[in-house]
């Protein structure tokens, strides 16, 4: 019989972690996945392929969706080499740290509690961020501002007074950890050889992470964990499918498995093979690992009476916004573009300190392929898309046909039917702490799950509420997944089964996943997660795995399952790498999983390492900071709150005749206001005067602003001089705080600029930087005499300075200068602008035409034919 130090059993996170580690460690590792290798350019795209794509050896389909549907849920996991990153959608969160709950009651009379806490988790955090290569979306960069998703999503959180983030992503948007992002870019080989031995391309925005990424942008675990487990020596065995487990004669355990040679028979029976080892890692998924355990509990006697409790679906929900519209306009969602999820909005917990809030959620853009839109508005015959639709979930609930409310082909044709797949819908997915009180058990051999929506009511009716706020501010209709109705939800997150504990009535497992009573034994996968992670799972179960080997290669004796540090250390063993050790004080985050509570992190910001080994394999330190790495924060509501109130602290003098506007910001019945929203976007360099320097330095950074300006009196505002109007919205500084809201602004329409034949548009906005450092920009327009070909660039150039404190007109000329720069409109941005503008009281069209008629005479004025 095959012996080896070590077998894995799966290769998702849990699995590809520990067999890196081990291998690395130079232990002789053995890793068996049941499902094929999935190189770039091999995922199933063709109508035929995708219908193959299913995970059912019976029928002799052996593809990439293993789909499980139970009483008051539905799951989709994957089989193939690399587990559920090949599928997943690359979020990488840390979960937040009030959330690990001890001894927290459930309906079921058991509680929740979690044996380990953030600060075990961090110093694992830091390293499987740095294999994975997580890096927020480059929102700031083009062609990747061009998401409209992504700033629908910040836009609803700036309305809504809510924290949106864009997440760490494990995609690879440059060519290399630190360099500057494009499409389709050549990926700079990690220093190991590439397990696929095939070349992969940057991101090309194509939202076809869910159903695998041919062009390999995606870190998945294939190109990561697992190509540097086989550089160190790691035995990777696919289309091998473990069956049973037992205890081994004199220590260690045996393996029986089948391997699928032959990919096309159907029902046919593989030969049983055996292999024994001194350690087995358990990794083939909450549902893989639990369903070995329970098969295998005859062999096992002493397992805890926890097998198969705090099973959950991590609070998952999906629904879709559907019809946005902006004043009777289509508003472009454009699902499709980007990766499948790109922000993050968090909602806080009664844990976080805030009385009432319940239990904490986030909710995050979705997406789809890109060629889904092909393929629906190619289909003008609704009943050919419903039979496609029927088709492919038949094979999701072929061998469930007992269960008659599991077929939903007609409610999903309907709603796809209605358009949820169009430029102006959008997915929503929710996440977050619901009641793990779930079990799960055999049935005549067969794996359920007792589960309801009952006990989680007020979770999901909490997401519910707020995805339908957020449609709102979107003009987007509400629509819930059609198995809502019936009290179901699908996860892509089941959680528990095989649940970690302080002692064996708590839990399966302990604090470091070694299964209570079976030394050797380790579940390394979301079945040990005793309860909801929250944010997306996959970041704390390789964490919780990458702790799991530390611990496994120290083989040091002390007291197990309190997961303190100050019981089992959390360092390494001398012979392990220093960035298994503990994180030095202050250098990660301690609040929220999804970045701190203020906004001063930056899509833009420096960064901490990239693909590779700990031994020499990663390249430089490339990527995102850790306090960048979690992405700007949003905090919408204190933009418009800020700007209403009066002077700001720190100001240096007036702006002449605006404070009028800005105290006054709402019209009196008898008058009509005009607004309109603008978004400049270009760079500054820090420590440059002269603004077109600035633009082009090579020390430049990324400076964006979306404004809302607004005339409280449109007759005003039209015969006034300087033509005065409040600007209202925020400033994203990239490396200087972030996103930040605009406190006090004013905007001055083609206001006298010396000359008869020149006009100027000021910028004057007051804000703060990420130290709450006052800041002012100060940037004008200058639009001068020459010919019509001139007004694009004149009228859509902003020459920038960022002055030190927040500075008055009057007191600019002694101000110092910290930066200065340009901004541009594109042409993409100005398209959308034109359809934001809003007029409210008596009139409001004839005010409309009216200003119309003003913006073109002034142009007339400066631009026309010269008569003198």
């Amino acid at each position: 019989m095959e012996h080896v130090d070590a077998v894995v059993v799966g290769s998702g996170f849990g699995g590809s972690v520990a067999a890196y580690r081990l291998a690395e460690a130079g232990r002789s590792v053995v890793l068996l996945e049941r499902g094929q290798p999935y190189p770039p350019g091999s995922f199933p795209r063709s109508p035929h392929e995708m219908g193959r794509a299913f995970w059912d050896p019976a029928e002799g389909l052996y593809g990439m969706f293993d789909v499980w549907s139970f009483k008051g849920c539905d799951s989709v996991v994957s089989a193939g080499l690399g587990g559920g990153s090949l599928i997943y959608a690359n979020v990488l969160l840390r979960k937040d740290e009030h959330w690990f709950v001890t001894e927290r009651s459930l309906p079921d009379g058991g509680y929740e509690s979690w044996p380990v806490s953030r600060a075990d988790l961090d110093p694992h955090y830091d390293e499987v961020e740095r294999m994975m290569g997580a890096t927020p979306y480059p929102l700031g960069q083009q062609p990747f501002d061009d998401t409209p998703k992504a700033h629908a999503m910040q836009d609803a959180a700036a309305e809504l007074g809510l924290q949106c983030t864009l997440p760490p992503l494990a995609v690879s948007f440059a060519a290399e950890p630190g360099g500057a992002p494009g499409l389709s870019l050549p990926i700079v080989d990690a220093g190991f050889r590439n397990v696929h031995g095939v070349g992969r391309r940057t991101c090309k925005l194509c939202g076809e992470c869910n159903i695998g990424c041919n062009e390999g942008s995606k870190n998945s675990l294939d190109h990561t964990y697992l190509s540097a487990a086989a550089h160190h020596g790691a035995d990777l065995r696919t289309s091998h499918e473990v069956k049973t487990i037992r205890p081994r004669r004199g220590g260690g355990y045996e393996v029986d498995y089948v391997h699928h040679a032959d990919l096309t028979v159907r029902g046919g029976r593989s030969r049983m093979a055996t292999i024994s080892c001194d350690q087995l890692i358990l990794g083939a998924g909450t549902y893989g690992t639990t369903y070995l355990l329970l098969k295998s509990r005859k062999a096992f006697p002493g397992l805890s009476r926890a097998l198969g409790t705090r099973f959950s679906g991590n609070g998952d929900l999906l629904t879709f916004l559907l019809k946005a519209k902006d004043r009777n306009r289509v508003r472009a969602l454009d699902a499709a573009r980007g990766p499948v999820i790109t922000s993050a909005i968090r909602l806080a917990d009664e844990l976080d300190g805030v009385p009432g809030a319940g239990r904490g959620a986030y909710i995050q853009d979705g997406g789809y392929p890109g060629f889904a839109d092909w393929l629906i508005q190619g289909l003008d015959i609704r009943n050919d898309f419903e039979r496609v639709v029927k088709f492919l979930w038949d094979r999701f609930t072929e061998f469930f046909k007992d269960r008659p409310d599991t077929n939903l082909s007609k409610e999903l044709s309907d709603l796809i039917g209605e358009g949820a797949l169009t430029v102006s819908s959008l997915p929503l997915l929710g996440m977050g702490r619901d009641v793990a009180d779930g079990r799960l058990r055999l049935d005549d051999g067969r794996l359920t799950a007792d589960w309801t929506t009952r006990t989680s009511e007020a979770h999901f009716a909490r997401i519910r509420e707020t995805m339908q706020r957020i449609a709102d501010v979107l003009g987007a209709e509400y629509a819930d997944n059609p198995m809502w109705f019936r009290k179901r939800i699908i996860t892509v997150h089941p959680l528990g089964g095989a649940p970690m504990g302080a002692h064996k009535d708590e839990g399966v497992c302990d604090a470091f996943g070694e299964v209570f009573g079976y030394p050797g034994l380790y579940v390394a996968d979301g079945a040990a997660m005793p309860g909801p992670v929250g944010p997306n799972p996959s970041l704390t179960i390789a964490a919780q795995a990458d702790r799991m080997a530390t611990r496994l290669l120290e083989d040091v004796p002390g007291r197990r399952g309190t997961g303190t540090s100050s019981t089992v250390p959390s360092g390494p063993a001398p012979s392990s790498d220093a960035a298994h050790g503990s994180a030095p004080s202050g250098s990660v985050p301690s609040g929220a999983g999804a970045g701190p509570s203020r906004g001063n992190g930056s899509a833009e910001g420096k960064g901490r390492g990239g693909l590779g080994s700990r031994s020499g394999d990663r390249p430089g330190d490339g990527g995102q900071g850790n306090d960048s790495t979690y992405g700007p924060v949003v905090s919408g509501a204190s933009a418009s709150r800020t700007a209403r109130n009066g002077s700001v602290p720190g100001s240096h003098g007036g702006v002449g005749g605006s404070l009028a506007v800005a105290s006054d910001r709402s019209p009196a019945p008898d008058r009509t206001s005009l607004s309109f929203t603008e978004e400049m976007k270009g760079f500054v360099t820090y420590g440059v005067s002269e603004p077109r320097a600035g633009e082009l330095a090579d020390g430049r950074e990324a400076l964006a602003f979306r404004l809302t300006i607004t005339a409280a009196d449109t007759d005003r505002f039209l015969a006034e001089p300087e033509h005065t109007a409040l600007a209202e919205g925020w400033i994203d500084a990239a490396g200087h705080g972030g996103r930040r809201p605009v406190q006090r602004g004013w905007f001055n329409l083609f206001a006298p600029g010396g000359a008869e034949d020149r006009r100027l548009m000021r910028y004057r906005l007051y804000f703060t930087d990420g130290e709450d450092r006052p800041r002012t920009l100060s940037g004008t327009k200058n639009v001068l005499h020459g010919p019509p070909t001139r007004i694009w660039p004149d009228t859509s150039t902003l020459y920038v300075r960022i002055l030190d404190g927040h500075v008055g007109a009057d007191a600019e000329d002694g101000a110092r200068v910290l930066g200065a720069g340009v901004l541009h409109i594109q042409l993409t941005d100005f398209a959308r602008q034109l359809a934001t503008f809003r007029t409210s009281g008596p009139g409001g069209a004839g005010k409309l035409v009216a200003f119309g008629r003003f913006f073109a005479g002034e142009l007339w004025e400066v631009y026309g034919p010269d008569e003198r």
